[in-house]
């Protein structure tokens, strides 16, 4: 074991029975555990990422079943939980599940290295009654016999009923200092530990060891912090827990905010939204990632602790400089904190790929229009700065002029005095540049009632 790694003891289910590992370091992935120690071979490691999906795995946990990459998640963060591979698929008498089934009968596999990940991934949606089967199978890479077999597969299986084994209860747990119970737990362990990581869905992180060889002690595992994961609905405001992953974001999203709420579909796959958190979005404080314009745009609150102490900013405060944010040493986000009501939100992300892929340019407006004047403006993008980050200047251009398209022009040409963008693999600075003015005027017309998504424009 690595100097620093702290072994810990875990208890889970694994395909029906109760597993108890003692000494487990918290750098050990699931799959590497899986293949090498238990002999589960079925569970394959392709990207080793979080992209391709071959290595995905069912896991149930006090927020239902989902399929999650075993690639990036963390042994520790099995404790307390139910976990089924794709030898747990089929039943115990060897009887086969009915998307196995009819994976065989439409002619869904050929060379087989994706396979067994599209399995579980259909067998997650089937028990979940989940019919989106494009968004469910997004995130498996298939380059063998591409993907309407497989469609039709989960279509022909998805009226089957749920066989009783694929329904289980996580068992019951100790707690652990390094998997703490409530947010009180947390502060305590992050006082005593500052210089410590918080692990919550490991989609960044696990790249920190499967790709940086990263030693990660002292680590805090955050997924039995109940507390961090409720999301509380006001008349006038929304208050996401931390710990709230961002396919429970995405569903909330959906009829408050729909923009957002597809941003965040292309974002990540379905095995990627149910493991990543908000928090962890934010905390994280890329330049690139997708939530911090949205929530800037809304003009959201950021809720952070230390110990007993809590304070909030406005969430575009939290981000100062490239790689810097304002959270002291011991200090953890705990919560956010968005208005409701704010129809005019939109969300654009432009990336090479259309789905999954990092974002170029994300654009981010919320414009209030009154009698034809411009009575506010909050305007955010990612990719054009160091950090996430507001087009003051533009805004001002907008704000009490009229909603006309001289107006546009003129916050066309404002937005090269907010923003220097850099070139990088996904974009050069002119590029970026020329999208984001393309997506002031794409919200221009959003906004008067043209269809301006792709998905929905025809010749």
């Amino acid at each position: 074991m690595a100097a620093g790694l702290i072994a810990m003891d875990i208890t889970f289910l694994l395909n029906g029975e109760t597993v108890t590992l003692n000494g487990v370091a918290p750098t050990v992935t699931l799959l590497d555990w899986l293949r090498e120690t238990r002999g589960l071979k079925g569970t394959k490691e392709g990207c080793n990422e979080g992209d391709c999906g071959a290595c995905t795995v069912m896991v149930t946990d006090a927020q239902g079943v989902k399929a999650l990459n075993a690639c990036i998640l963390l042994l520790p963060q099995l404790h307390g939980k139910a976990l089924r591979t794709v030898e747990g698929i089929a039943g115990p008498d060897r009887a086969g599940h009915p998307v196995q089934e009819a994976m065989v009968a439409e002619h869904g596999s050929q060379c087989g290295f994706c396979t067994p990940g599209f399995v579980v991934s259909m067998a997650v949606a089937h028990l979940k009654g989940d019919r989106a089967h494009d968004d469910a199978l997004a995130g498996n890479l298939c380059r063998c016999t591409g993907y309407a077999p497989i469609v039709r597969a989960a279509e022909a299986a998805a009226e089957a009923p749920v066989p009783n084994w694929m329904q289980e209860t996580p068992p019951q747990v100790e707690p652990t200092d390094a998997v703490p119970e409530t947010a009180d737990a947390l502060a305590e362990w992050y006082a005593a530990n500052p210089e410590g990581v918080l692990v919550a869905g490991a989609t960044d992180v696990g790249l920190w060891v499967t790709k940086q060889l990263r030693d990660i002690a002292p680590v805090a595992f955050l997924h039995r912090c109940r507390d961090l994961q409720q999301i509380d609905i006001a008349e006038t405001e929304i208050r996401i827990g931390a710990g709230v992953t961002m396919d429970r974001v995405h569903a909330l999203m959906q009829d408050e905010y729909p923009s957002y709420a597809e941003m965040i579909r292309r974002y990540g796959s379905a095995q990627v939204r149910a493991a990543a958190t908000i928090g962890g979005n934010i905390a994280n404080g890329s330049p690139i990632g997708d939530n911090p314009p949205a929530l800037i745009a809304l003009g959201a609150v950021l809720h952070l602790r230390k110990g007993d102490a809590r304070r909030q900013i406005p969430l575009e405060s939290f981000f100062l400089d490239y790689g810097k944010q304002d959270r002291q040493p011991g200090e953890f986000v705990e919560a956010v904190t968005l208005p409701r009501g704010a129809e005019a939100l939109r969300c654009y992300k432009i990336s090479k790929r259309f789905d999954q892929d990092i974002s170029a340019v994300c654009g981010c407006f919320n414009v209030t229009v009154q009698d034809g004047t411009i009575r506010s403006a909050r305007i955010a993008f990612g990719g054009m700065a160091g950090i996430p980050q507001r087009a003051h200047s533009v805004e001002e251009i907008l704000e009490g002029r009229p909603w006309s398209e001289a107006t546009l022009a003129n916050a066309r040409a404002a937005l090269a005095e907010d923003f220097e963008p850099l070139s990088d693999m996904r974009a050069s600075a002119e590029y970026r540049l020329e999208a984001a003015r393309n997506l002031l005027t794409r919200y221009f017309h959003d906004i008067s009632g043209t269809q301006v998504s792709v998905l929905g424009v025809s010749a």
